[in-house]
C-alpha cells in the first residue's frame, strides 16, 4: 500500500472514528443541566456571565455560540452537545496520534510502502486505542455534560497531535507554523483549564528528538529540567505576571491621572501587542529565525490568554452571576490565583498542627470611590520553623481531616512546642501519600478505567470494601480484595455502574507499553512523560486532603488518554506475537490481532453504556424548579452548597424559572463581591436591604465578627447594627487593634404583623399565633460569629416582613436560633413569626393544607418517575440532601395530626409513584441518610390511619431489602464498615418488628423475626 493510498484510508477511518464516537456521546448526553458545576457553566455561558475562579472565557464563548441555535429550554442540551462533539474530536486526534506512533514501529517495505498486513495492524491499533478511550469510564462521564474537561481534553489531544505533525514536516518550509499553532492553542487553553500546559515536557522531547539523533542520559535530564522550567514560566510567569503588570499600569492611570478603571490595563495590552509585532518585524528583517519563532510563540500565547479580558468586560457589566467580581485587573489577579479557595504547601511547608506565633496581613488594592485604595487582606498565619517539614502531605487543619491524619500516625510523631498535635514523621507523610493520594486518589481511578469498577458509590477512604473500589470481574482476585459480595443490595453489589473489563484493557495497555519500549524508546518516553505529567504529577501538585466531597478522576483524564495510546499499540504487540506462529500469513496475523483486540473496546462499551447513558435524566433541573416554586413571590432562598445552588442559577438564568427569587448562598455570603450583588436588583428579584458600609465587609475585614454582650439582655436588631457601625463602639483585641462588635447575644427582630399577613408569610387562619417579635440567639459560649451570620443579622434588622425568607436544611450552618421560627414547606423551611419547637429532628410549624397543596399541585415529580439510571449523585441527593420520601411522610404526619386521614393515605401512596422503590430502594443503610427512618415513619403512618394491609406490605418489603444488607455485611463481619452497618440494619429491622408487635401484627412480626434469625445464624453463628 503506497503512502497516498495509506493516507486516504487513514483519513476515512479517522472520519469514521470521529462520527462513531460523536454519535455515542450525542446519544447519551443529558438533555439538561447536571449536578455540580454544570448548571453554573451553562448559566454563565448562556448570558456570558462570570463563573467561579479561575474562569473559562474560551469555553464560555464556544458554549454561547452553541446556545445561539437553541431555545432556552434546550440551551443546556446544546452545551452538552458541544462537550460531546469536543470529545468526539478528542477521539479523532487520539486515533491519528496512535497511527503516527504505530507507523514509527512498523517496518515498511523496501520501497517505503506498507504491506497490507502492516496497514491493517496500524489502522487497527488506532481504532482499538481510540475507541477504548472513547468508552472509558472517566472520559465518557465528562463527555456528556457541560463541563470544561471535554474541551480541555480536545486541546490536549490537538497540541500533542500537532507536535507530531510538526515532527513529520520539520524539514519543510514553514513547518514551524505548527509550533505557533500549538502556542495559540495553549494560550486559548488557559481560558478552558490549565491541564493542557502539562503536555509541555512531552512536546519539548518531541522537538529535541527531531533535532538530535542521539541524546545521552544527562542531556535528557537537562532537557527535562528545561521543559519543566518552560512550564513554570507560563504557569507562574506569563499567567500571573501579565495581569499584574496591567494592574500597576492601571493603578498609575487611575490614581495619578484620574482616568476610569481599566484604562491603564487597556493601554498596557495595546502597548504589549504593539511591542510584540514590532519585535516580530525586526527579527524577521534581521533574519533571526529562532528569536522570531520564540517571540511569535509568546505573541500567540498572549493573544489566546488575552481572551480573559472578556471576564473583566462582563464583570463590569454587573451580570447576575458575577463570581469574585473581577471587574479590574487587581481583582483579576486574585481571581486567576483562586485565592478564595486557599492554597496548600507543595515541597516544604506546615503540617496540620503547626503552631503559628504571628499573623501576616498582606495589602490589596481595592476600587473605592473612583480610586484604588489599599485594604487588608485576610490574615495568614506565619508558622514556626518547627512546624514545617519537607514534602508535607498532612497539612489541612480541618477537624475531619486531622482525625484521618492521626489515624495514619498512630502513636508516632514528634512533640512540637506550642502545637496541639504531634508532628508526623517523614514516613507518616509518605504513608499517607502512597496509600491515600497515590493509591486511592489515582491508581484506584486508573483501575476503574482499565480493570473494572465496583459501583459508583462515593469512596471517601481506602479500607471500605463496599464503595467506589476497582473490581475486575475475576472472582478470586476481587474476593481477596473486597470479600464475598455475591449477595447484597443492588445499589452496592449489582449496580449498573458495576463494570467488569476482566483487566483486558490493562493487559493490552501493558503489552503496548512494553512493545513500544522495545521497538521505539523515544516514542515510549514521550508517551510516558504525558502519562506521568497528567497523572502522578497532578497528584503531587494537588496535595489533596482526605475525605474529598466527590470523586476526582476527571483530573487525570489526560493520563488515561496516554495509557490508551499503549492500548492501541498493544495491537502491534499481538501482531508481532502472531507473526511468530504464522510467519508467511501476515495478513491473517494482523486481522487476528485486530479482531482479538477489538474485544477490549467492545466489552468496555457494553459494560459502560447503561450507567453512562443520561439521555432521559432531568432530575437536577426539576429539583431546582421545585425549590424555587416552594418560595413565595419575590422571596429570598438561603442555600448552602454547590448542588443546591448551581441548578437554581441555571433554572433562573436560562429557563427563567422564578427569577423573582433571590438566591443567598451562605458559602459565598462571607465574600465582599457576593454581598455587593445582594444589594443590587437581579433579574426580577429586588435588592436586599443592608446597612453595613462596604468598607466593613471588604475581603479581609470582619471575616469574623466579635460578640461582646455589653447589654446583658435583648437588644433590637436595628440598634445592634447601629452600634456596630458607630465609630465609638469598637473594642480592642489583644493585639491592640480596634474592631466593631455585636453588643448583645439576644437580638430582637420586631414583626410587622400586617405585612406578614399581606404578603402571605402567614396564613390568615394563624394570625392569632403571630409573635410581636422573633429573638435571635447567639450561642452562649461563642465569642464571635461568622461574616455570614452577621450579614443575616443585618438583613433581618432591615426586614419589614414584606417578602418571604426560605431556607434549606433548617438554615444549615447559621447559628442564630432561627430554627425556632421555621415552617416546613416540603423542599424548604419558611421563616415565620410563629414560635415552634424546631430542632434537628423536628421541623416545627406545619400548615397541613398548604403542604398538601404543594405536594399535589405545585411540586413536579416527572423526572424522578422517568426511566433513567439513578447514579450515586441522585441517590444521595434525593435520599439525603433533599430526602423526597421523607417529605411525603412529613406531609402525611401533618395531615394525620389534622385528622385528614384520607389525604394522608393519598400522600403516602403518592410517594411510591413519585419515588419509585426500584430506583430509590427502601433500604439505603450504607449511605447513612434519613431514608430508613422515613420508611419506618411510613409504616407507622399507615398503621395510625388503619391501612394495615399497606403497612404490612411495606414492612415486608422493607425487611426483605434489609435482609439483603444483612447477607452482605454479615459475610464481611470482620470489616469495621460491615460490622457497623450490620448494627444499623439490625436496629432498623427490629424497629419494624416493634411497630408490628405494638400494632398487634404478631404473625407477620414472628415470621420476619424468624427469617432474620435464620440468616444471621447461617452467616455469623448466632443472632446476637
Amino acid at each position: 500500500m503506497d503512502n497516498k493510498r495509506f493516507t486516504l484510508v487513514n483519513r476515512i477511518i479517522a472520519a469514521v472514528v470521529l462520527a462513531a464516537s460523536s454519535l455515542v456521546y450525542l446519544l447519551t448526553i443529558e438533555p439538561t443541566a447536571s449536578f455540580w458545576d454544570c448548571g453554573e457553566f451553562i448559566a454563565s455561558s448562556y448570558k456570558l456571565e462570570v463563573g467561579h475562579p479561575p474562569g473559562n472565557p474560551v469555553f464560555q464563548l464556544f458554549a454561547r455560540f452553541f446556545t445561539m441555535f437553541a431555545s432556552p429550554e434546550n440551551a443546556a442540551m446544546a452545551v452538552n452537545a458541544m462537550s460531546a462533539i469536543c470529545s468526539g474530536l478528542t477521539i479523532f486526534f487520539l486515533y491519528l496520534t496512535i497511527v503516527h506512533l504505530a507507523r514509527r514501529i512498523i517496518v515498511r517495505e523496501q520501497n517505503g510502502t506498507y504491506s497490507v498486513a502492516s496497514a491493517i495492524a496500524v489502522f487497527g491499533a488506532g481504532v482499538v486505542g481510540a475507541m477504548a478511550y472513547c468508552f472509558s469510564d472517566t472520559f465518557w462521564f465528562s463527555a456528556v455534560e457541560a463541563e470544561v474537561y471535554a474541551m480541555s481534553s480536545l486541546l490536549t489531544a490537538m497540541v500533542f497531535w500537532a507536535m507530531f505533525a510538526w515532527y513529520d514536516q520539520a524539514d519543510e518550509p514553514y513547518a514551524n507554523r505548527w509550533i505557533v499553532l500549538i502556542s495559540l492553542l495553549m494560550g486559548l487553553s488557559i481560558g478552558v483549564h490549565l491541564l493542557n500546559l502539562l503536555t509541555i515536557p512531552a512536546l519539548v522531547f518531541i522537538y529535541i528528538y527531531r533535532k538530535r539523533d542521539r541524546i545521552t542520559f544527562w542531556q535528557g535530564v537537562k532537557y527535562f529540567v528545561v521543559s519543566v522550567i518552560l512550564l513554570a514560566v507560563i504557569l507562574y510567569g506569563v499567567i500571573p505576571l501579565l495581569p499584574k503588570l496591567a494592574a500597576y499600569v492601571d493603578l498609575l492611570f487611575v490614581n495619578s491621572f484620574s482616568l476610569p478603571f481599566n484604562t491603564g490595563a487597556v493601554f498596557f495590552m495595546v502597548v504589549l501587542l504593539a511591542l510584540c509585532f514590532w519585535g516580530l518585524f525586526r527579527t524577521m528583517r534581521s533574519g533571526k529565525a529562532m528569536a522570531n519563532l520564540v517571540l511569535l510563540c509568546f505573541t500567540a500565547i498572549t493573544i489566546g490568554f488575552s481572551l480573559f479580558s472578556i471576564v473583566i468586560i462582563r464583570s463590569s457589566a454587573n451580570t447576575p452571576t458575577n463570581e469574585y467580581q473581577p471587574d479590574n485587573p487587581f481583582t483579576l489577579i486574585r481571581y486567576l490565583a483562586r485565592e478564595q479557595y486557599g492554597s496548600q504547601p507543595l515541597v516544604y511547608g506546615q503540617y496540620f498542627g503547626a503552631p503559628s506565633d504571628e499573623y501576616k496581613v498582606k495589602k490589596y488594592y481595592t476600587p473605592l470611590d473612583g480610586k484604588y485604595v489599599k485594604t487588608d487582606a485576610p490574615a495568614e498565619p506565619v508558622y514556626t520553623s518547627s512546624g514545617k517539614m519537607l514534602f508535607p502531605r498532612m497539612w489541612s487543619w480541618e477537624d475531619r481531616h486531622v482525625n484521618v491524619y492521626l489515624a495514619y500516625m498512630g502513636d508516632r510523631g514528634k512533640t512540637v512546642p506550642g502545637a496541639k498535635y504531634k508532628k508526623p514523621t517523614f514516613m507518616d507523610n509518605l504513608s499517607f501519600f502512597f496509600d491515600y493520594q497515590m493509591n486511592w486518589m489515582y491508581w484506584r481511578y486508573f483501575m476503574w478505567n482499565f480493570a473494572g469498577r465496583q459501583n459508583d458509590l462515593h469512596g471517601e477512604m481506602s479500607g471500605d470494601p463496599f464503595a467506589g473500589n476497582w473490581e475486575s470481574g475475576i472472582g478470586f482476585i476481587d474476593r481477596l480484595r473486597l470479600g464475598d459480595q455475591s449477595e447484597g443490595p443492588d445499589y452496592i453489589v449489582d449496580s449498573k455502574a458495576k463494570n467488569h473489563y476482566f483487566m483486558l484493557p490493562l493487559i493490552l495497555g501493558i503489552a503496548g507499553l512494553l512493545y513500544q519500549f522495545y521497538r521505539d524508546r523515544r516514542g515510549c518516553w514521550v508517551t510516558f512523560l504525558l502519562f506521568i505529567m497528567t497523572g502522578i504529577a497532578i497528584v503531587i501538585y494537588l496535595n489533596q486532603p482526605p475525605l474529598q466531597v466527590r470523586e476526582r478522576d476527571y483530573a487525570y483524564a489526560g493520563s488515561f488518554y496516554a495509557f490508551s495510546i499503549w492500548i492501541g499499540l498493544g495491537v502491534l504487540a499481538l501482531y508481532a506475537l502472531f507473526n511468530r506462529w504464522l510467519k508467511k500469513r501476515r495478513e491473517i496475523s494482523a486481522g487476528a490481532a485486530v479482531a482479538l483486540s477489538l474485544s477490549v473496546p467492545i466489552i468496555m462499551g457494553c459494560e459502560n453504556w447503561d450507567d453512562h447513558d443520561r439521555s432521559n435524566r432531568r432530575t437536577a433541573v426539576e429539583m431546582a424548579a421545585n425549590l424555587l416554586e416552594s418560595v413565595g413571590e419575590n422571596g429570598i432562598l438561603i442555600t448552602h452548597g454547590d448542588n443546591d445552588t448551581f441548578p437554581l442559577w441555571y433554572a433562573q438564568e436560562v429557563e427563567e424559572i422564578r427569577n423573582d427569587v433571590r438566591i443567598v448562598n451562605t458559602s459565598l455570603l462571607g465574600t465582599d463581591w457576593y454581598i455587593d450583588q445582594m444589594r443590587s436588583k437581579i433579574n426580577n428579584s429586588d435588592a436586599i436591604k443592608l446597612t453595613t458600609p462596604r468598607k466593613e465587609y471588604l475581603y479581609g475585614t470582619n471575616d469574623v465578627v466579635y460578640v461582646e454582650d455589653m447589654a446583658g439582655g435583648p437588644v433590637s436588631a436595628k440598634d445592634v447594627m447601629r452600634l456596630f457601625n458607630h465609630p465609638d463602639m469598637k473594642i480592642k483585641l489583644t493585639s491592640g487593634k480596634p474592631v466593631s462588635c455585636i453588643v448583645a447575644k439576644e437580638i430582637v427582630v420586631p414583626v410587622n404583623k400586617e405585612n406578614a399577613l399581606k404578603y402571605g408569610i402567614v396564613d390568615e387562619k394563624y394570625a392569632d399565633l403571630i409573635e410581636d417579635s422573633i429573638v435571635l440567639k447567639i450561642p452562649e459560649n461563642d465569642v464571635f460569629i461568622t461574616k455570614q451570620d452577621f450579614i443575616i443579622i443585618d438583613l433581618l434588622s432591615n426586614y419589614e416582613w414584606d417578602r418571604p425568607i426560605h431556607m434549606l436544611n433548617l438554615g444549615g450552618t447559621l447559628k442564630l436560633g432561627l430554627r425556632s421560627y421555621l415552617e416546613y414547606n416540603g423542599f424548604t423551611h419558611k421563616l415565620v413569626p410563629i414560635k415552634s419547637s424546631t430542632t434537628y429532628s423536628s421541623d416545627g410549624f406545619y400548615d397541613p393544607d398548604n403542604l398538601y397543596h404543594l405536594v399535589k399541585d405545585v411540586y413536579r415529580w416527572d423526572a424522578l418517575k422517568d426511566d433513567y439510571f439513578v447514579d450515586y449523585m441522585n441517590l444521595s441527593t434525593f435520599s439525603g440532601m433533599l430526602p423526597q420520601r421523607q417529605m411525603f411522610v412529613k406531609v402525611a404526619d401533618a395531615l394525620i395530626e389534622a385528622r385528614e386521614d384520607e389525604k394522608a393515605e393519598e400522600v403516602l401512596d403518592m410517594s411510591f409513584e413519585c419515588v419509585p422503590v426500584d430506583k430509590y430502594p427502601l433500604d439505603l443503610t450504607y449511605l447513612r441518610t434519613a431514608n430508613e427512618l422515613s420508611v419506618l415513619d411510613m409504616i407507622s403512618a399507615y398503621l395510625k390511619i388503619g391501612a394495615d394491609e399497606k403497612a404490612d406490605r411495606l414492612a415486608s418489603a422493607f425487611c426483605t431489602e434489609l435482609l439483603e444488607s444483612v447477607k452482605l455485611f454479615g459475610k464481611n463481619i470482620a470489616n469495621y464498615s460491615a460490622s457497623e452497618n450490620l448494627g444499623f440494619v439490625r436496629d432498623y429491622y427490629f424497629s419494624v418488628l416493634d411497630l408490628l408487635y405494638t400494632a398487634g401484627h404478631d404473625e407477620l412480626a414472628d415470621n420476619l423475626q424468624n427469617e432474620f434469625k435464620a440468616i444471621l445464624e447461617v452467616l455469623i453463628g448466632s443472632p446476637q
